[in-house]
């Protein structure tokens, strides 16, 4: 393994770093409570290398049940509170400091079922548009007709979320 070709090609360096505070506001909340989303670094500001986002979850059991994408990675990386993590094969309860890497076609989940808060890291690679995913999600849940389940499996496939 080596390192890639360069892709800055200039002698100096630039100022082009950018910082987000901690007291950022998340860019999405989901109708449950304590669920919500910060886009701390989306495909589209990365130039498509990847996703970075905090996930973080209330006292209602939430997550995404099994499934694995054909176009991306996932990784999981537990920062507060328990966070079940399924691993294709079984889940298993993160705590903060765990860390979940799931290469493309690699089966997976996760989910707090655990009453109190917690929150992860979620990282894609490379970065495709998932705050569409996370926005859409969040306007199901606030929809008052439930989608049929060919809409959401459709709905799905268009984000490269395939359920089993």
């Amino acid at each position: 393994m080596s390192y890639p070709e360069p892709r800055y090609l200039g002698d100096g360096g630039e100022v082009s770093a950018v910082v987000r505070s901690a007291d950022h506001a998340p860019e999405l909340e989901f109708p449950a409570a304590g669920q919500s989303a910060h886009y701390l670094a989306t495909g589209a500001t990365t130039g498509g290398d990847f996703g970075l986002y905090r996930w973080n979850m209330g006292i209602d059991p939430s997550g995404a049940s099994p499934h694995f994408h054909r176009t991306m990675s996932e990784s999981f990386f537990v920062l507060d509170g328990t966070v079940r993590l399924y691993d294709g094969e079984g889940w298993r309860d993160g705590t903060p400091g765990d860390f979940l890497y799931v290469p493309p076609g690699g089966v997976h989940g996760f989910r707090n079922e655990s009453g109190s808060p917690a929150s992860m890291l979620i990282l894609f690679t490379p970065g495709a548009p998932r705050e569409q995913y996370f926005e859409g999600l969040a306007e199901l849940a606030r929809r008052e007709r439930r989608m049929t389940a060919e809409e959401f499996r459709a709905f799905c496939l268009e984000h490269d979320n395939v359920y089993l």
